[in-house]
């Protein structure tokens, strides 16, 4: 009875990378072409959301990255770099949004000169 319980924790790891490599590619995201019509305020928002959003999933990628993987179960090593790889594909997807937001920001909001 106790081998049945130790077998299925692994399984149980696989379905959760699988489900969270799923869950972190559901997000918001904003249309580049919009920027430009974004008062300061929702600019400001939503870089702190792809902020939000970039760390998340660092940190995502981290525990897939960092999770031990039995030898004996097949494909899992396979799995893990696929969710890494994934992960950081997002990561720089985000990041370019980012960069987006932030040059959006500089045109849009600029500073009152002292």
């Amino acid at each position: 009875m106790n081998l049945i319980s130790t077998t299925a924790s692994p399984p149980v790891l696989v379905i959760t990378l699988f489900l969270v490599a799923g869950c972190s590619s559901i997000g918001r995201s904003v249309d580049p072409a919009k920027y430009d019509s974004m008062s300061c305020t929702e600019l400001n928002r939503a870089l702190g959301g792809v902020a939000r959003d970039i760390s998340q999933t660092a940190v995502t990628r981290g525990k897939v990255a960092n999770a031990s993987v039995p030898r004996w179960l097949l494909g899992g090593a396979r799995v893990k770099t696929v969710v890494t790889d994934r992960e950081t594909a997002r990561i720089d997807r985000l990041k370019q949004q980012e960069e987006a937001l932030v040059s959006a920001r500089a045109r849009r909001c600029t500073l009152p000169s002292q």
